[in-house]
């Protein structure tokens, strides 16, 4: 599985408010999380879809030996069973995380 950095494709800085919307529209089951800086997540897979959209700070996904790091605005899409790490950058991470099937 290749990960995919999609860039807010709107004008202005994205909104939380604009990014749960967004999601909720798309069908997914929408909650904010945050982690402190260089929270870890070691390799693990979902048993759902998820979508998640960086509101502040930057977190570094990896999976199928690849890295992706995301700042605001940027969004990744994890389809079901695609296992991946994370690892919140240096000032910690504020994203969004849909949930869906």
């Amino acid at each position: 599985m290749r990960l995919e950095r999609i860039p807010w494709d709107a004008t202005g800085a994205p909104s939380e408010a604009a990014l749960r919307s967004r999601l909720e529209a798309e069908g997914f089951g929408v909650f904010c999380w945050r982690d402190e800086a260089g929270a870890t997540y070691t390799a693990h897979a979902h048993d759902h879809d998820e979508s998640l959209w960086v509101v502040d700070g930057e977190i570094t996904f990896g999976a199928a030996g690849g890295e992706l790091r995301l700042g605001p605005g940027d969004r990744l899409m994890l389809p079901r069973g695609t296992v991946h790490t994370a690892k919140a950058g240096p000032h910690g991470a504020t994203y969004l995380i849909g949930e869906r099937g």
